[in-house]
């Protein structure tokens, strides 16, 4: 089984978020990029696939150099090959469709992504992808069998949880719960020398155009300031006249 991850190269969660050009552009000064969690969580996956039946593993992200270092992470936890489609990703259709070219041209049975990317959270990538390579699709994956050219998977609905069967090749988006926090790989000594080695292939992009722009950025509102109320009937006056929670 080939197993192709998709990885999105985004800023740490904890990483304090400014915008320059009249907050038009996204300011990388101090910011540290990783592995999109999302993606994490389908990477560890791909790897137990790898290890428990011998699948091999390939790496996929569109970008510029700059998300080598986030490639060459993705391949010390364990991915045995690496590919950078030379572009950035400036909408997700533009970057589903150099994906879906790295597919047609892989001949890979299983695309595993994160169902988000957590700077955007579009939840938009996967989906499109699916349809441009017209593979099967599943949303929200919290766990995933593969038997042969059969697949059985559970994914999130609201109230509860969803079982569903397949076959290859499909794509999946996954989430916490396709495995757990305390299986994520942290990449040993050896991992990062062995990913020294590993080929990091640098493709060019096929060609595909954005078909959105982004106009500009805007950051939430600060929070106000924390009121202390006596009273039980206080409390219920400025949920409702001044929260409007009520």
């Amino acid at each position: 089984m080939k197993i192709l991850v998709c990885i999105s190269h985004v800023p740490d969660t904890t990483s304090k978020i400014n915008f320059t050009d009249n907050d038009t552009k996204f300011d990388t000064n101090g910011v540290q990029f990783v592995i999109n969690p999302y993606d994490e969580f389908s990477l560890t996956r791909a790897m137990w696939f790898k290890e428990k039946q011998g699948a091999s593993v390939t790496v996929v992200n569109v970008g510029g150099p700059e998300t080598e270092p986030t490639l060459r992470k993705a391949l010390a936890i364990g991915a045995d090959d690496a590919i950078r489609v030379n572009t950035q990703p400036t909408d997700g259709f533009l970057v589903a469709k150099e994906l879906a070219e790295i597919v047609k041209n892989g001949g890979f049975d299983l695309v595993l992504a994160g169902k988000e990317s957590a700077d955007y959270n579009g939840q938009m990538v996967p989906g499109m992808l699916a349809s441009l390579v017209d593979f099967n699709f599943v949303n929200a994956c919290v766990g995933i069998e593969v038997e042969g050219a059969n697949v059985t998977l559970e994914r999130e609905i609201d109230g509860g949880e969803e079982k569903l069967s397949s076959t290859l090749p499909i794509v999946v988006a996954g989430q916490k719960g396709i495995v757990e926090e305390k299986d994520l790989r942290i990449p040993n000594m050896r991992g990062i020398m062995m990913a020294r080695k590993k080929p990091l292939s640098v493709v060019e992009p096929a060609g595909a155009n954005a078909t959105t722009a982004t106009q500009s950025f805007e950051k939430p509102a600060p929070k106000g300031a924390v009121k202390l109320v006596d009273n039980v009937d206080e409390l219920i006056n400025l949920l409702h006249n001044e929260a409007k929670a009520i």
